[in-house]
């Protein structure tokens, strides 16, 4: 098993934090810049900013922020949310990103992942799938803030996206989301089964016990989270010090 990266999520809208449950009844819990320090100070191995509403509006990723805490953070971090381009792309590295995570775009026009893994380099794409639960053990990749079925199935997603140079994946469970019920290890199970490309886990953590059980159950590569990092109800640095009793391999520890 690989090291395992520990990733908090900062959803923004206006330049704001947010967060909501299932997609839905977002709400406003913070400051981007003073949340993202936080994050860097307390061991995260890497931060990801998502727009989230940039793809909705047909707009490019709203920048204004991280532009200027980008050099502050001493730790890597990813931006997604209405990256549509080749330039869109090349705005978030010039800000300082490591990587930059594709969605919507890349299902629309799947050449995109292609070209812009030739462009950057396979390690900078990564590509953020939002999936829904359809019936057992078969999940559809949604766009449009959850409310679009493409009637893909993840599997087949990821198999396609692989093939086309993405660098690695983020699979965004909607169901999971914010509900702190735990991640889904039967969807992150046929997700690592359908690629060799590292895989992290989104949507559900609510425990200590919840990030081991997917670690181990499902082989992710790393968890992200938000809530339970946001509301301080989990440090990450806490996390790190379980997830090592409990034998883990933990970055950065």
């Amino acid at each position: 098993m690989s090291r395992i990266r520990i990733i908090p999520c900062i959803d923004m809208i206006g330049g704001k934090v947010v967060k909501g449950r299932r997609f839905g009844d977002v709400k406003e819990v913070g400051d981007v810049k003073s949340l993202a320090k936080r994050y860097s100070e307390t061991l995260a191995d890497e931060i990801v900013f998502y727009d989230i509403t940039a793809s909705q509006e047909g707009r490019s990723t709203d920048l204004t922020v991280l532009a200027d805490i980008g050099s502050c953070l001493t730790v890597p971090f990813s931006i997604g949310g209405g990256i549509s381009s080749i330039a869109d792309i090349k705005r978030c590295l010039d800000v300082g990103a490591s990587k930059v995570s594709i969605n919507s775009a890349a299902i629309k026009d799947p050449g995109f992942i292609r070209k812009a893994s030739d462009e950057f380099g396979s390690k900078r794409i990564v590509v953020g799938v939002d999936v829904k639960q359809k019936k057992m053990e078969t999940w559809n990749v949604y766009l449009k803030g959850g409310t679009l079925d493409t009637g893909m199935s993840v599997t087949e997603w990821v198999k396609k996206a692989t093939s086309l140079g993405a660098g690695e994946f983020i699979i965004n469970s909607i169901d999971g989301d914010g509900m702190k019920n735990g991640y889904d290890v039967s969807l992150f199970k046929e997700v690592k089964k359908a690629t060799n490309l590292p895989v992290i886990a989104s949507g559900g953590a609510g425990t200590f016990e919840d990030f081991y059980h997917i670690i181990v159950a499902a082989g992710v590569d790393g968890v992200l989270a938000a809530s339970v990092f946001h509301y301080g109800e989990i440090s990450i640095t806490d996390l790190k010090k379980y997830l090592m009793q409990r034998g883990v391999d933990v970055l950065g520890a």
